[in-house]
């Protein structure tokens, strides 16, 4: 008989695509603010749907990357060479992109400006979710004991 308690090929795959979805979504908000915010700094108060749609495209584009080549590295244990590697390839691939799609009108010092945002952000998302699993852990220990006293109880 199948053990029901193991997560399927398909439930894994699905937690994958469920990762990457939030993951496009938190930085395009991000770059987003970002974008703006030079927007206004320069007296531009819209912003270019193109410049969006190429935005949310590349941001769903680098969590398929993350997720399957780059070993998911911002929701890695530990903040090592291999995590700021894939930190800075992603980085560099934004900032390549921002350049020929001209979201900041090949402002260099924008440019610049914008790699260390992404760094920053990248570092923020780590926290999150190294703090997420200390949570979760908790609840989880704290769920365990719970159980255990009920099924002791019951004996």
């Amino acid at each position: 008989m199948k053990d029901r308690k193991k997560p399927t090929l398909w439930e894994m795959y699905l937690t994958k695509e469920i990762g990457i979805e939030f993951k496009a979504c938190l930085y395009f908000f991000a770059f987003l603010f970002y974008y703006c915010m030079f927007r206004i700094i320069n007296g531009i108060y819209d912003a270019s749907i193109l410049h969006m749609a190429e935005l949310i495209l590349i941001c769903y584009a680098i969590g398929y990357v993350q997720v399957y080549l780059l070993w998911n590295f911002d929701e890695s244990d530990k903040l090592g060479g291999r995590e700021v590697f894939g930190m800075i390839i992603c980085t560099a691939v934004y900032c390549t992109a921002s350049w020929f799609c001209d979201w900041f009108s090949k402002n260099i010092p924008a440019t610049v400006l914008f790699a260390a945002y992404i760094l920053l952000v990248y570092f923020c998302v780590y926290l999150i979710y190294k703090y997420k699993r200390i949570i979760d852990d908790k609840k989880l220990n704290e769920d365990l004991k719970l159980f255990q006293a009920s099924h002791k109880k019951s004996e």
